[in-house]
């Protein structure tokens, strides 16, 4: 077994395909921990538009909060809906896709993927800080802490969906059931604790600040999405599954919000400062106890763990694109762990440039966040309104008003974070998506080209029987055991062969002169004929292509170089070999009338190279 296999585990077949799918419960832990980690920061980003405008404005911080969670039950219910109309997944891109058009999906489509890296990051670095605000010690390591926890977390999903969330289900638990707990003891205990003085009396707040605060509670909402948009991860019933964990996942993240913005407003908590508002809460509640620091230490596994949300997402979606040609056909391609792993692969290195960018600091992607997210959420509910309009199924009336004001609620949500978070960052998302927008019709542009090309689905034209080709050999001025073995394969091929050595200047080169070459040449005897090469510089690649211009041959005749190669018995041992033959096959790539062979030689473990 390699390194890498006992990494990422060993190879699944086909059939063994179910054995990755997930359950209602491990749903939870594979596509939901983004949602229910943000009340992390969710509340936090409320309060701290909040008390720019005075510490007594914090009492508004329960009815945002229930506007928020009216706003997350609207899209709970909505996004079941989208589960029942569109189990193959794809979320907000396929239901705009079928319904609003082509151009709009791209516009969802990117809105997605800009979400789903920002999610990583995020969450990654929001985890990290709920750590060192526990344990200040680490403060000065937060950006490695980062891009371990990235590390893992890709590995993990690298073995598998499956194996990722039943490793997540226990912290997932804990943080479920941990944070509840501490919320409830907030209520019931009886001689509460108080962190802070009592908040002032509240006061009127102008609307810009209500608006801006809601607007930035938002992101509480974020990963709402996530299940709708992987249905095919689950078991049979798919669809039943899927619409349990939408469900508990609104349940939970409702609760968990509006116990923290009561309890914040209780304790008099003020956000700032080196430790979170949530951190705050549960000392204010519980104190620094035994109980604090288990659930600190789950909040900060489920919030790192949060980015696993994007990894059951994003290769999904991008295998999605790829099949319907706006990515690369790659990103279609399943690993030996049946996932996606191109797409995986993508979304560590974008999160990691990110986190290297911010420096690890979840304050500075806070104003990056929930545009894609909630532009996703707009299109995927007015597309469903189109949908419910031409299906006319039982109850569409009461289902195209629930998802229009959806589609109202988010729209405007996303105005807000638009024009509140612009100059702090967000233009950085404007711009994001449009580029993705206009990379999706370059490569759907560029595969129509292919398609018109090679044809595919009709029947292939006739098969023409061509010359036997030139064959064109290039060998190393010193004569060795792969200038026969490519020699008795190009003669296999055709009767017409030149072998074609570079020579350069002997006073800067080891290579025998030609005359010694040509010497060497004749008492071997090849039936082969030998050109040698002058070349004034360096390079093998430019000689060799002049002279495969000057070649004479017939019209309907090909020419094919046929270039020698060793291969190592060790991948290691390939950096100690030239990739000369690579270069030369590079350079004929784009003639047409070139064709271009390898002649492996297989150094075999029973003469290792030294």
């Amino acid at each position: 077994m390699s390194l890498w296999q006992f990494l990422i585990g060993r190879p699944i077949r086909s059939r063994e395909a179910a054995h990755e799918e997930i359950g209602s419960t491990e749903g939870l832990a594979a596509l939901s921990l983004d949602a229910l980690s943000s009340v992390a920061y969710g509340p936090e980003a409320i309060a701290l538009v909040l008390v720019t405008a005075g510490a007594a404005a914090l009492h508004y911080l329960l009815p945002i909060s229930l506007a928020i969670v009216g706003l997350l039950a609207i899209l709970v219910l909505s996004y079941s809906q989208v589960i029942e109309a569109y189990p193959r997944g794809g979320g907000a891109y396929a239901v705009s896709r079928e319904n609003l058009g082509t151009q709009v999906s791209q516009v969802a489509a990117a809105a997605l993927v800009v979400d789903y890296i920002l999610t990583v990051a995020i969450s990654i670095s929001a985890g990290v800080e709920a750590l060192s605000s526990a344990f200040p010690v680490l403060r000065p390591a937060t950006l490695p802490l980062c891009l371990v926890i990235l590390a893992a977390i890709t590995l993990m999903n690298l073995r598998g969906v499956g194996d990722s969330a039943r490793a997540f289900l226990l912290p997932t638990m804990v943080f479920i059931v941990g944070l509840l707990a501490l919320l409830a003891w907030g209520f019931v205990h009886p001689v509460l604790p108080v962190a802070h003085p009592a908040l002032p009396p509240a006061r009127s707040v102008p609307l810009f600040f209500l608006l801006t605060a809601f607007a930035a509670g938002c992101t509480a909402l974020t990963g709402v999405e996530a299940i709708a948009n992987g249905v095919p991860l689950f078991r049979e019933p798919r669809m039943l599954r899927a619409k349990r964990t939408e469900w508990l996942l609104g349940g939970i993240l409702g609760l968990m919000l509006l116990g923290l913005a009561i309890l914040t407003i209780r304790f008099g908590v003020l956000p700032g400062g080196q430790q979170t508002m949530l951190s705050r809460v549960m000392t204010a509640a519980v104190g620094r106890s035994w109980a604090y620091y288990v659930v600190s230490l789950a909040i900060t596994a489920v919030l790192g763990l949060a980015a696993n949300t994007s990894f059951g997402g994003l290769p999904l979606l991008a295998s999605i694109l790829a099949r319907d040609q706006y990515l690369p056909h790659v990103f279609a391609m399943r690993g030996d762990r049946l996932v996606f792993s191109p797409g995986i692969w993508v979304l560590s290195c974008a999160a990691a440039v990110l986190l290297i960018a911010s420096d690890g600091n979840t304050q500075a992607l806070i104003p990056l966040f929930a545009i894609g997210v909630f532009t996703g959420f707009t299109l995927s509910q007015a597309g469903m309104v189109v949908h419910w309009w031409h299906r006319r199924v039982p109850n569409w009336k009461l289902r195209i008003g629930l998802n229009g004001l959806g589609a109202l609620a988010t729209g405007v949500a996303t105005l807000l974070f638009v024009g509140t978070k612009f100059l702090e960052g967000a233009w950085v998302v404007v711009l994001a998506i449009p580029l993705l927008v206009w990379m999706f019709r370059r490569v759907h542009h560029y595969y129509g080209q292919v398609d018109e090309i090679l044809e595919p689905g009709q029947r292939p034209g006739p098969v023409v029987a061509k010359a036997r080709p030139l064959v064109v050999v290039p060998i190393t001025p010193t004569l060795t055991a792969l200038t026969r073995r490519a020699l008795d394969h190009a003669l296999s091929l055709s009767d017409e062969v030149i072998a074609v050595a570079v020579l350069f200047d002997p006073e800067t080169s080891s290579d025998p002169t030609p005359e010694s070459l040509h010497a060497s040449w004749e008492a071997w005897d090849p039936p082969v004929r030998l050109v040698t090469l002058h070349s004034q510089y360096h390079s093998v690649v430019r000689p060799l292509i002049r002279f495969i211009a000057t070649l004479d041959h017939r019209t309907d005749q090909r020419v094919l170089v046929l270039i020698p190669e060793v291969v190592p018995s060790r991948p290691a041992d390939e950096l100690l070999h030239n990739r000369v033959g690579w270069m030369v096959a590079s350079a004929l790539r784009r003639r047409t009338d070139v064709l271009i062979g390898m002649v492996p030689m297989h150094l075999r473990e029973e003469h290792p190279a030294p």
